[in-house]
């Protein structure tokens, strides 16, 4: 027995490592287009003679249409199988990044945009979906860790790979930089997948709960983004399009739970406390994490004067404590279970965000660099276990209805977040306008503590996560040669 236990001690099932490869290897090409595109619409704008306002789109267009893909992608997957559905989320893709590097003006790249954002919005979950599949619900946590390793590093390389490319190159090339990915990963792909096998039953499209659910997702994504302007959510353009898609979705909602299975996403899968909390946390997340990194830019350029460069050196040590707590929090989630460790890492969230509810402009930015590791350390706790948590004790065939919950959630909580604290901290600088620098610090501050209070929130919710895995779901098998049906369809 002890033996056994040493023998399967020192890695991952060698299926489970193969696929998460391959996958893995396709989904950088997302990471780094998304990243890479932070630090280029100044460019884009000038090269492509566009006002702002409409080069914003070319970052719009690509969230919308990305968000109103990800409820599609458990109905692809059930009907092509998970390895003809990702390759072709990752031919999209490709085709996409190469038709965006041809554009010829604004509106082009636009469109060719919301091409990529349709494949992209496809692999996100699928990459979730095929690797917790393939792992039969074992090791999740260090799974995770593996699978987050892109989203991490991308926050990092992505701006420096994007700032090299357009003060070296043209910058067409931003959109190469996707290629070598998407080509390797289709190859790998077709080679590396376990083969999909002919499905006996094809479940038709929910017709009715695609015209609900897509325009909800997509008009509360454009009401949220409208938000951050002066007016905040009192807005037209933002007050509007969030009512309406509340009023969808809630519509989708009551049509879900009377057709139930046949719903184009299962939302039933919320009565499960797994599901439930991790997807109420990954709202959350979008303030009391990732909200402030609409604050922190903003904080360094226009209160302490940084430059863009300056500014984004800063944010470094925030990546490298994410990357340093990775493997750390994935061995713990798997042997304590997701609570405690999500426990800790809001708790410490929340308590390295307090310096800057204090900070000035004079504030020692060493000081504030080491807090931002401390930051960066909590947030790799965080972003794990909530992701083992959403599966976990679940059902194979109700995996990828939980991907597209736990990413529909995650997305529009970071919009949400970035929302709400710019209508904070525009409302705090108007309000302490008279007061010069020191009435801008303050109204910093203000919006850092509306973070804090959200993660205090977040910490107490964090609780209410599941224990450790009581079961697991049937792993896909490795595909044999010899056999023509090896493997199993994705279901």
């Amino acid at each position: 027995m002890s033996k056994n236990t040493k023998a399967a001690k020192p890695g991952l099932d060698k299926n489970v490592t193969r696929t998460a490869s391959v996958l893995i290897v396709g989904v950088l090409a997302v990471v780094f287009d998304t990243t890479i595109m932070s630090v280029a619409l100044h460019t884009l704008s000038v090269q492509l003679k566009a006002p702002v306002s409409t080069i914003q789109w070319v970052t719009t267009g690509y969230v919308l249409a990305l968000a109103a893909t990800v409820p599609l992608s458990s109905w692809v997957q059930n009907r092509l199988g998970g390895k003809r559905a990702w390759m072709l989320a990752l031919t999209l893709f490709l085709v996409g990044s190469v038709l965006c590097s041809a554009a010829w003006n604004a509106e082009s790249l636009i469109i060719f945009r919301i091409i990529q954002g349709i494949g992209g919005g496809l692999m996100l979950p699928l990459m979730q979906t095929l690797i917790i599949q393939a792992a039969g619900g074992k090791n999740l946590g260090r799974i995770a860790a593996t699978v987050g390793l892109p989203a991490m590093l991308g926050p990092i390389l992505g701006p420096a790979i994007g700032g090299i490319i357009l003060n070296w190159l043209d910058w067409r090339w931003i959109f190469w930089v996707n290629v070598p990915f998407c080509v390797v990963g289709l190859i790998l792909a077709w080679r590396m997948l376990a083969r999909d096998t002919r499905a006996t039953v094809r479940p038709p499209l929910d017709v009715v709960g695609m015209i609900l659910l897509l325009p909800a997702l997509v008009t509360l994504l454009v009401g949220l983004s409208n938000s951050a302007g002066t007016k905040g959510f009192a807005a037209t353009d933002a007050w509007i399009p969030i009512v309406v898609g509340a009023v969808l979705l809630i519509a989708f909602v009551i049509y879900a739970l009377i057709v139930r299975d046949r719903a184009l996403v299962d939302i039933r899968l919320l009565r499960h406390r797994s599901v439930w909390s991790a997807s109420s946390l990954l709202f959350l997340s979008g303030i009391a994490a990732y909200g402030i990194m609409l604050l922190l830019p903003l904080y360094l350029q226009q209160l302490r004067g940084a430059s863009v460069l300056a500014a984004g050196l800063f944010l470094v040590p925030q990546g490298l404590g994410t990357l340093a707590s990775r493997t750390l929090a994935g061995g713990l989630t798997d042997k304590i279970g997701a609570r405690w460790v999500g426990f800790a890492g809001f708790a410490i969230v929340g308590l390295s965000t307090i310096p800057f509810g204090f900070s000035t402009a004079t504030t020692n930015e060493w000081y504030l660099m080491a807090v931002l590791f401390v930051r960066g350390f909590g947030l790799g706790a965080v972003v794990l276990p909530l992701m083992v948590a959403s599966y976990q004790d679940l059902d194979r065939a109700d995996i990828p209805h939980s991907s597209v919950i736990t990413r529909t959630v995650q997305q529009l909580g970071g919009s949400f977040g970035t929302a709400i604290l710019a209508v904070v901290l525009q409302s705090a600088l108007v309000a302490n306008a008279s007061r010069g620098p020191a009435g801008a610090a303050d109204a910093y501050d203000q919006a850092f503590w509306w973070s804090i209070g959200f993660a205090g929130l977040a910490t107490l919710l964090a609780l209410a996560l599941p224990g450790r895995p009581k079961k697991a779901v049937e792993p896909v098998p490795a595909p044999q040669v010899a056999t023509v049906s090896s493997a199993p369809s994705v279901e």
